[in-house]
């Protein structure tokens, strides 16, 4: 007998295998017959480019963080919610095995296993537990399963048990006989298959038989459930079997399961069953065994092939598949059906009408009835081609086609109009037999004749576009055209044409605009917001509480929608999908909001719509297929997920980051002035993104705008102190709590603590020296300019003096002219008078002989002549104009009479022989003979002058 052997793991007999996959495949093309259409839980996928590893992936995990662990074959995957990281397998081998437990997350591989612990920068670092007893590890040892169990952590491989004790840090070996082909723990016992010798638990350290069934021994046990006080076994191929001595089939007489080829399965926390199939995809069951969904690659997972099945914290089944993961949001209050064969095509419109759910698409009209949510959407034969419209007025279904107007039945598709493209309908008021059509060209109506409805006339005189009418009177409708605006339409009373058209020129145009009646109220949204339309005054106000569904920034389409439940009015945006609720104690509503993005819905600007199809769920259709929103579900979810900041890095321009530390503050150094902050929110909906608002205190206190990005760089910062803060919402109504780091960027060295007292110290020195200096200068400056002061003070004197003197010089030199003046006519007088005398004198001679009286005459004049006080008052006048002139003559000539000094006075005086003469009261001659003798006393030379030598004296 020969075997085939599968994943290095289980073995089958060779002589009904081709039976058994003939049975699997008709079996499984059976169930996709019955499931193609089926409605969904979203499923959020991750291609090996996605995380940047390799395809297959065997064990998952997470951590108190609620970041998902994922064993891959390069090694430990983590992520955050926004970002994949990928930690290298220790010894470069395939990571089998994962499992999270107390701040650590344990690992298995090819002959290694051990642990990897956060660090504070939020890094992960591995720490080997196998590497003291490699020696005892089989050569071809890999571990793939780990387990816990009390204070123990059970790591599990082909050929033994390990026990690693995480108080004393002990590991040891449970010897066991034979190949273990898995390891299970259930409630506080841990089971293990050993092939083809049955199942076994642990037991005081040692393996103990639990059953040796057949059933046990020669198929491939996956898991172990519970299902009330039963324990149930989950085998590869042949379904599900109680643990009892003679093991049932279970669910009792289901034969259903054990068409499935299950790798690897898991028990829910609510006790339903996930089965991961090597080929089917993943079945989901009840506890109680019932298949509620089964999804495969064709109904949009990546995979048909799971490897591994984890159930995180929010509920959401993860599954590891052969070539990329998955998240199935089992729990979200969303449900997709994927039109992926692009059957429907774009679903402009739905509606529900005798029980049969309708669906407008741009490819035509398709249904399926409400309680077969399995069956396929048939096609209403003849409806092929773009729809726009479905409305149910007086019982009938109408369908707004390309084509034109349609009645739509059980078993018809009827046309009512040829005139082209039919946006929409409109009962008219007080006109039950009426309808007012919006078309490509304007109005047209509908009349019931005898119970049947029928189109009647085109409505002249207006030829736009009437994408969305609405009443406001009975014979007046508002019209909007997106490029054009808004008009209104009065209509006769025939409503056969249009009697009179007002265009709103001043309310804004908007692209995606459109009209809708909400509580008998017309409203106009366009991107600006939503307007209300007043009667009275013919205009429209803003509507300042349904405006906040608007803003430009999250603007994608005006289009409003109306339901007729709690919910009433919907608008659509980039970020989310808004809505009114009623209000529950009175008439007033308030507004709430579901974070699915466009992108997420994938719809037709302009084009959205939802439809009510209970009180608690919405269809919203979109470009391939629709999305069924269980409100009620969606209010009472929690979405109260950790804001985390996953890593903080620094660095120096021109050098590699470095990662910081998250759990206290930092002091960086001035160079290390870039700073990168990762952030996250581990919410793994596939519809509900996160967004995030962040700010940096000390550089900009404004917090940033809502958005998707969850990393922010900030460069050259300047020194200083700094909090950076983030916070995070899933959806407007789902605030988070922030989270901050707070950092430094000190000064440069240049002006660090140690700097600035140098520079203090240089500086007070600096200012001391400079003082001194100054001071010394102000003090020479001082004395400089008391001498510059004194001098000029002294030459202002010497001036002063000089003044004074020239005044005295000028003084002296007017006593001198007086004086000289004096002595002149002194002199003259002298002269004037001896020569009066002689004259007297010689006529009295001449009187012969001479009298007495005459000789007396004559003595008298002799004497006057001869006086000495004439002299002496010659000589005081003399001195007085030449005072020093006597004392030279007689210094330098001491030989000299006083009547050589009278000579020299009166030849200092330039008085000629003549004029001397009388003055000694001789003759002429007897002068030059004194002056030839006064010359040779002062021994003159004879080339001298003694009139020029007396001058220049």
């Amino acid at each position: 007998m020969k075997s085939l052997k599968i994943f290095g793991i289980k073995t089958y007999t060779l002589y009904n295998v081709k039976f058994r996959v003939s049975l699997h495949v008709c079996l499984f093309f059976c169930f996709l017959g019955s499931s193609y259409s089926q409605e969904l839980p979203p499923v959020l996928s991750f291609s090996p480019k996605d995380y940047q590893a390799d395809n297959q992936n065997w064990s998952i995990t997470q951590g108190e963080n609620k970041h998902i662990y994922i064993a891959n074959n390069k090694g430990l995957l983590e992520f955050d919610g926004e970002a994949w990281a990928l930690y290298l397998s220790p010894n470069k081998t395939i990571l089998r095995s994962v499992f999270f437990h107390d701040d650590k997350i344990y690992s298995g591989s090819y002959r290694e296993f051990g642990f990897w612990e956060k660090q504070s920068t939020g890094a992960l670092v591995y720490n080997s537990l196998s590497l003291d007893i490699i020696d005892s590890i089989g050569t071809d040892e890999q571990f793939w399963t780990i387990e816990r169990l009390e204070d123990w952590i059970i790591f599990q491989s082909l050929d033994h048990i390990y026990t690693y004790h995480t108080d004393n840090k002990t590991v040891d070996k449970i010897p066991i006989e034979g190949s273990i082909s898995k390891m299970f723990k259930l409630e506080s016992d841990l089971y293990f298959q050993i092939v083809n010798k049955g199942l076994f638990k642990i037991e005081d350290g040692n393996p103990l038989l639990v059953s040796d069934h057949v059933y046990f021994t020669t198929n491939r046990i996956t898991n172990l459930y519970t299902y009330k006080n039963q324990i149930l076994v989950q085998t590869e191929t042949e379904g599900i079997y109680t643990l009892e001595k003679a093991p049932q089939l279970w669910p009792s007489n289901s034969t259903s399961l054990n068409t499935f080829n299950v790798y690897a399965s898991l028990q829910k926390i609510d006790g339903g069953i996930v089965l991961g199939t090597i080929s089917q995809g993943v079945i989901f069951l009840t506890p109680e065994g019932r298949i509620t969904n089964q999804i495969s690659q064709q109904e949009g997972l990546t995979n048909n092939t799971v490897l591994s099945v984890f159930e995180d914290k929010d509920r959401n089944i993860w599954l590891g598949l052969d070539n990329g993961i998955d998240c199935v949001n089992i729990n979200s209050p969303i449900s997709v059906f994927n039109d992926d064969k692009g059957i429907l095509g774009t679903i402009y419109t739905s509606i529900v009408y005798h029980n049969r759910l309708y669906l407008g698409t741009n490819q035509g009209l398709f249904y399926r009835t409400v309680e077969s949510p399995g069956d396929d959407f048939q096609l209403v034969k003849g409806s092929k081609g773009q729809v726009w419209a479905l409305k149910t007025i007086d019982g009938t279904l109408f369908c707004g086609h390309n084509n034109g107007s349609f009645v739509v039945g059980d078993n018809y598709f009827e046309q009512l109009s040829e005139l082209l493209g039919t946006w929409c309908f409109k009962s008219v008021p007080n006109q039950p037999r009426l309808i007012i059509q919006g078309n490509y060209s304007g109005l047209s109506v509908l009349e019931k004749v005898t119970g049947q409805w029928q189109f009647r006339n085109k409505i002249k005189n207006f030829d736009v576009s009437s994408k969305f009418v609405e009443f406001i009177s009975p014979n007046e409708v508002l019209i909007d055209h997106e490029y054009k605006g808004v008009y209104r339409i009065s209509l006769d009373k025939d409503f056969t044409q249009v009697s009179k058209i007002h265009q709103y020129v001043d309310l804004e145009k908007g692209l995606y605009s459109s009209l809708a009646k909400f509580k008998g109220q017309v409203y106009y949204a366009q991107q600006k917001g939503i307007w209300k339309f007043q009667m009275d005054t013919n205009t429209f106000q803003k509507d300042s509480l349904l405006s906040q569904m608007y803003s430009e920034e999250t603007y994608s389409s005006g289009k409003l929608a109306v339901t007729d439940g709690e919910i009433g009015l919907w608008s659509f945006n980039k970020n989310s999908v808004d809505f009114t609720l009623q209000g529950k104690l009175n008439e007033n509503y308030r507004l709430g909001s579901i974070p699915i993005t466009s992108d997420s819905r994938g719809t037709m600007a302009g084009y959205e719509n939802i439809l009510q199809l209970s009180d608690d769920e919405y269809l919203l259709g979109f470009t391939q297929g629709y999305m069924v929103i269980n409100y009620d579900k969606f209010s009472k979810s929690k979405i109260d997920q950790p804001l985390n900041l996953t890593t903080i890095k620094y660095w120096e321009n021109g050098k590699e980051p470095v990662s910081l530390a998250k759990d206290k503050p930092a002091v960086l150094k001035n160079k290390f002035n870039n700073i990168h902050f990762n952030f996250s929110v581990p919410h793994f909906e596939k519809y509900f993104s996160s967004e995030y608002q962040f700010r940096l205190k000390g550089f900009i206190e404004d917090w940033t705008a809502w958005g998707a990005k969850n990393e922010m760089t900030y460069s050259n910062l300047a020194s200083g102190d700094y909090e950076f803060q983030v916070r995070a919402r899933i959806g407007e109504s789902y605030q988070k709590s922030s989270k901050s780091f707070i950092f430094t960027v000190e000064r440069p060295f240049s002006f660090s603590n140690l700097m600035l007292i140098v520079y203090l110290s240089t500086s007070i020195v600096f200012f001391l020296v400079i003082h001194t200096i100054y001071k010394r200068y102000y003090k020479k400056q001082k004395i400089e300019l008391k001498r510059k002061a004194n001098q000029e003070l002294e030459l202002k004197e010497l001036e002063s003096e000089q003044e004074l003197m020239q005044v005295k010089n000028e003084q002296l030199k007017q006593d001198i002219e007086t004086k000289n003046r004096e002595l002149a006519v002194s002199t003259m007088s002298l002269i004037k008078k001896n020569e009066f005398l002689n004259s007297i004198k010689e006529e009295l001679q001449k009187s012969k002989p001479l009298q007495a009286s005459s000789r007396n005459v004559i003595k008298i004049i002799d004497k006057n002549i001869n006086n000495s006080d004439d002299w002496k008052i010659f000589e005081e006048a003399f001195n007085n104009a030449d005072k020093d002139f006597l004392k030279k003559m007689k210094s330098k000539h001491n030989s000299l009479t006083p009547n050589d000094l009278r000579l020299s006075a009166y030849l200092r005086l330039n008085l000629s022989s003549k004029e001397i003469a009388p003055l000694f009261n001789i003759s002429t001659k007897s002068v030059e003979v004194k002056r030839y003798r006064l010359r040779k006393k002062m021994d003159l030379p004879r080339e001298i002058g003694l009139a020029d030598y007396i001058l220049e004296i």
